[in-house]
């Protein structure tokens, strides 16, 4: 009996709060969404504004509120009646919101067209816009480049026109460029380079000059390029006497041990001397250190700022309106100024060696050297001169330039025909030497090298212990064995030189991608600098 109490007890509390709502709730509530809408009198939408969650619907079972049957009638439901009502409004409220939308729609639909006048006036209007704000974006940019200076009023201000010559390559034109270091006083290539040259050519002489030796060209010349490999010539040497010309004394000096390096001992040689301090002397003597070389480094390079410096104010003249910055003041170059392009600087004069006459006869010997000498050979030198002055007041007055025809006592015996064939001989070479073309003087060059490279390049096969070696292997062996700075570039044209003139002791062969050469190690060295030396012979007497 508890039993049966228990169960009725749960169904009738399950159909009075739940059930009905659970299984008839939801048709009923679709019912009245789309059934008729209330006849009733009710003021216009204006808007419909989001209607947010009674807070009694949130606290209530969902249940349907009307159910309207196809009499017209209604049913009611198991839910409150205030509860019903409120539904109702929000439905119908949601409806003529959207109704209102479609109205909204259709009258923007039968607007008229844009005129095709004002279409234009728009779009013109659009383009004065974006010019506008390009010209603003300029602006903010070059003030955002030069701060502190007012900007140029004329974008297309024109630069000096730098001098015209040759055209630079890419690495030396664009080198500011490519720098990973913030703007600022930047040097052109050329002049890096040349701080560097001062650099090397101190770090030499500063060694030389410490040793009490005396400081040559030559030496310093080769010095530099075994440390920059780079060429280093006299043009060189005076482009740093014109950037600081307080750095050396220059002079023109002989009897200068010279050690075989192929110059003459009484030849007029270009010697250095730093100039130094008072102060700088070290037991005695001057003494070039350390912390003085960093001083001439600096000064140098500070020269070097300035003569740009130079260059920029003329630029910043040029421009429209012109500009004026203080040196003192100036951190960085202006934006439009190509640091690459200010021009090379004009190398100073050198001292060069006396002109010094040649004593041709008897009588300026004598009087060059009276007193100097014996009164046996004062003798004997007076005697030759009278006879050379009796000989030649009988005969007439000539050029001094000898006739073909007229033969010295000392070739007298000699056959007249081989006489006019060494003289046409000699005459074909200078006509040749006066009209040579520059690229047949560049492959006599290279045929004066060739005996020496023959040797090197049997010694790289040789110590290779192969038949055959790549071009790139072979010009770089033969590039670190010869005694003269060459590029590999340049070693080539020579290697193909060789296969040209000597077939059958070098080839090159191309296979593939790469390039071979090979050479022939049976053959008599001996005979091939004969044959290569008989070849640079022919090519000169063309």
């Amino acid at each position: 009996m508890a039993q049966l109490r228990l169960t009725d007890f749960f169904g009738r509390t399950k159909a009075a709060t739940g059930a009905p709502v659970k299984r008839g709730g939801g048709r009923r509530l679709k019912a009245a969404l789309t059934g008729p809408p209330d006849t009733s009198p009710s003021p216009p939408a204006t808007a419909c504004p989001p209607t947010p969650p009674s807070p009694d619907l949130a606290a209530e079972p969902p249940a349907s509120t009307t159910c309207h049957g196809q009499d017209g009638g209604t049913q009611p439901s198991t839910a409150p009646p205030g509860t019903t009502r409120r539904l109702e409004r929000e439905d119908l409220a949601g409806l003529r919101c959207r109704l209102e939308r479609v109205k909204a729609l259709a009258q923007l639909a039968q607007l008229p067209p844009v005129p095709a006048g004002a279409t234009t006036d728009l779009r013109n209007r659009l383009e004065q816009a974006r010019q506008l704000e390009l010209r603003i974006r300029e602006k903010k940019a070059g003030s955002r480049a030069t701060p502190g200076a007012q900007p140029s009023g004329d974008t297309e201000s024109t630069a000096p026109v730098a001098e015209a010559g040759e055209k630079s390559p890419a690495y030396q034109r664009f080198h500011t460029l490519a720098q990973d270091l913030p703007p600022g006083l930047t040097l052109p290539y050329k002049f890096k380079v040349l701080a560097e040259m001062f650099r090397s050519v101190d770090t030499i002489a500063g060694m030389l000059f410490n040793r009490a030796e005396t400081i040559t060209f030559a030496k310093v010349k080769q010095g530099v390029q075994d440390m920059m490999r780079k060429q280093f010539e006299e043009r060189h040497m005076g482009q740093i006497k014109a950037v600081y010309p307080t750095s050396y004394k220059l002079r023109q000096e002989k009897n200068i041990p010279t050690f075989g390096n192929g110059m003459k001992k009484s030849d007029y040689q270009l010697t250095l001397e730093p100039v130094l301090g008072e102060e700088e002397k070290v037991d005695g003597r001057p003494h070039l250190s350390a912390s003085r070389l960093l001083e001439r480094r600096k000064e140098f390079h500070r020269n070097l700022v300035n003569i740009v410096k130079q260059h920029h104010k003329a630029f910043l003249a040029a421009l429209r309106p012109p500009m004026v910055v203080p040196e003192e003041k100036l951190t960085r170059w202006h934006p439009r100024f190509n640091v690459d392009e200010v021009p090379d600087i004009s190398p100073a004069e050198l001292p060069q060696p006396p002109q010094e006459d040649r004593l041709t006869t008897a009588q300026e010997v004598l009087s060059t050297a009276r007193g100097m000498l014996t009164p046996k050979m004062e003798k004997a030198l007076a005697n030759l001169a009278l006879r050379t002055a009796e000989a030649g007041a009988g005969e007439p007055v000539v050029s001094k330039a000898p006739s073909p025809a007229s033969t010295s006592s000392a070739l007298k015996g000699v056959s007249q025909a081989l006489l006019e064939r060494i003289r046409a001989k000699e005459a074909q070479k200078l006509q040749a030497l006066m009209t040579r073309d520059p690229r047949q003087e560049e492959r006599l060059a290279m045929l004066g090298r060739l005996p020496a490279m023959a040797r090197i390049l049997r010694n790289v096969f040789v110590a290779e212990k192969k038949q055959a070696l790549t071009m790139e292997v072979a010009c770089a062996r033969m590039a670190e064995s010869y005694n003269t700075q060459m590029s590999p570039g340049e070693m080539e044209k020579h290697l193909r030189l060789f296969a040209e003139l000597l077939p059958d002791w070098v080839g090159i062969h191309a296979i593939r991608t790469d390039t071979y050469i090979k050479l022939d190690k049976g053959k008599d060295l001996g005979l091939i600098t004969e044959r290569l030396t008989k070849a640079a012979k022919e090519a000169e007497a063309l």
